[in-house]
């Protein structure tokens, strides 16, 4: 009886201790807090849920350093110490009742874990915290903000113009606000389907390859990120688009007589009368500088396009090797002569009639075309097939096979090989004699260029 009671006595010391070490016990009465293993004393969630306050702050030892501290208003968090670089040192897991006893020795475990492998948790709890931190404000938005401030310097106005909108248009309002590590392959898939279903196939495509850039540039700049756009075999096969074009000499002499009969501002019809001379793609056109082109008088006149305005990848865009180079014929001279009397003290040849600064839309050409009846017919960009079919036909009918590789390089076809890569004049006098004899070919009987300043405007 005695020894019973004496036990019974130091088992309520070893409570009211907050539960410091002790020795270990064989006897285990019944309404006790705590359990003993061996020469160890471990919590039991009890003794936890009854941890109150007490005006002053103690602590419930658990084992392996793992310890409940209670603060004097009464509340209470898992703590743990540990040694590291002969330091000793405390770690706080997290609060009681949100972690429990389970999950606090597991977070135990693993922080010894982390010191046995010589990590301090501590610091590691640090590290994860401001990865959590850089999540929340790393959005797939201001990923993508970061992606166009990098590509700015590479592309021309318009195209980073084009492709901010884009973003804002079909990606930003879906998961723009979405952390980027937590932007999934269905969130994507989902995304470029819905354009899809709008007929925007390319428009798909293109997003596709942004996102491949957001994510990889994320990477770059430390983010631990999945790349969901391998989304390649979900979306729809794009179908080479299809440019309507004449290829008959006297139906594109005849089409250029009624377009430009029509009421129109010069500048548009100017403009396409040099697009299909020099069969350059329209958009290039479009947004002509004058300083790209040569002076009225120059011997063997050529319009120099910048590699950045072509239509290359990013990084032959920064090369200028990749610089384009256009032989002018005698009528396209012309066109730049009469138009230099129009726009000539502004900054672009082609000027929107609103803005000097402003190059003319790429649906006004267009416009033309098809109030001229030329609807599903022939399209500015159709000059490029019709100098390449009428041509190519001309030179096997002359058996001049070389011709094609230079009608190509007119063009502005990537060739294989260095030389039409290096040589920014290969092939330049066989170059300059097919635009001649285009021009000479398509303006047959045609008006001179000074006429159509007269004809009635719009």
């Amino acid at each position: 009886m005695r020894k019973a009671l004496n036990t019974a006595i130091q088992l309520s010391q070893v409570v009211a201790a907050g539960g410091k070490e002790t020795q270990p016990w064989r006897v285990h009465p019944r309404g006790t807090s705590f359990r003993f293993w061996g020469h160890r004393r471990v919590l039991t969630d009890t003794a936890c849920k009854k941890a109150a306050a007490t005006g002053e702050a103690y602590r419930l030892t658990d084992s392996l350093g793992l310890f409940l501290h209670v603060t004097p208003n009464g509340h209470r968090s898992w703590r743990m110490g540990y040694w590291i670089a002969k330091v000793k040192k405390r770690l706080v897991l997290g609060s009681y009742p949100e972690m429990s006893l389970k999950e606090a020795r597991e977070a135990r475990d693993e922080a010894r874990r982390l010191v046995a492998a010589g990590t301090d948790p501590a610091v590691a709890k640090k590290q994860r915290a401001a990865a959590q931190l850089l999540d929340a404000v790393a959005t797939f938005k201001v990923v993508a903000e970061s992606w166009l401030d990098d590509q700015r310097p590479r592309w021309n106005g318009k195209h980073a113009k084009n492709v901010a909108e884009a973003l804002a248009r079909d990606l930003y309002p879906y998961f723009g606000s979405v952390p980027i590590r937590e932007v999934t392959k269905p969130m994507v898939v989902q995304r470029l389907k819905a354009i899809e279903a709008r007929g925007a196939i390319e428009t798909a495509k293109r997003h596709r390859q942004r996102i491949q850039e957001i994510f990889a540039h994320a990477d770059a700049l430390g983010y631990d990120v999945k790349d969901p756009s391998d989304v390649r075999k979900a979306l729809k096969p794009l179908v080479k688009k299809h440019w309507p074009a004449l290829t008959q000499i006297e139906e594109l002499r005849r089409m250029l007589l009624t377009v430009e009969a029509l009421p129109s501002h010069p500048v548009s019809k100017l403009a396409s009368r040099f697009i299909a001379l020099t069969a350059m793609r329209p958009g290039v056109v479009h947004a002509l500088p004058w300083t790209e082109l040569p002076a009225d008088d120059a011997p063997d006149p050529q319009w120099i396009i910048p590699a950045e305005r072509m239509k290359l990848s990013l990084e032959r865009k920064q090369q200028d090797v990749y610089d384009h180079v256009v032989p002018l014929s005698t009528q396209a001279m012309e066109i730049l002569r009469t138009l230099r009397v129009l726009t000539g003290h502004g900054p672009l040849a082609f000027p929107s009639s609103r803005s000097m600064r402003m190059p003319i839309s790429d649906s006004t050409v267009s416009r033309l075309y098809r109030e001229a009846g030329y609807q599903g017919r022939h399209v500015p960009h159709g000059w490029r097939s019709s100098f390449s079919t009428i041509m190519n036909e001309i030179a096997m009918v002359e058996e001049r096979p070389g011709d094609r590789v230079v009608i190509d390089i007119m063009l502005a076809h990537m060739q294989e090989g260095t030389e039409p890569i290096y040589n920014r004049a290969a092939y330049m006098p066989r170059r300059r004699e097919i635009a001649q004899r285009w021009a000479n070919m398509l303006l047959d009987g045609m008006p001179p260029p000074s006429a159509l300043l007269m004809l009635p405007r719009r």
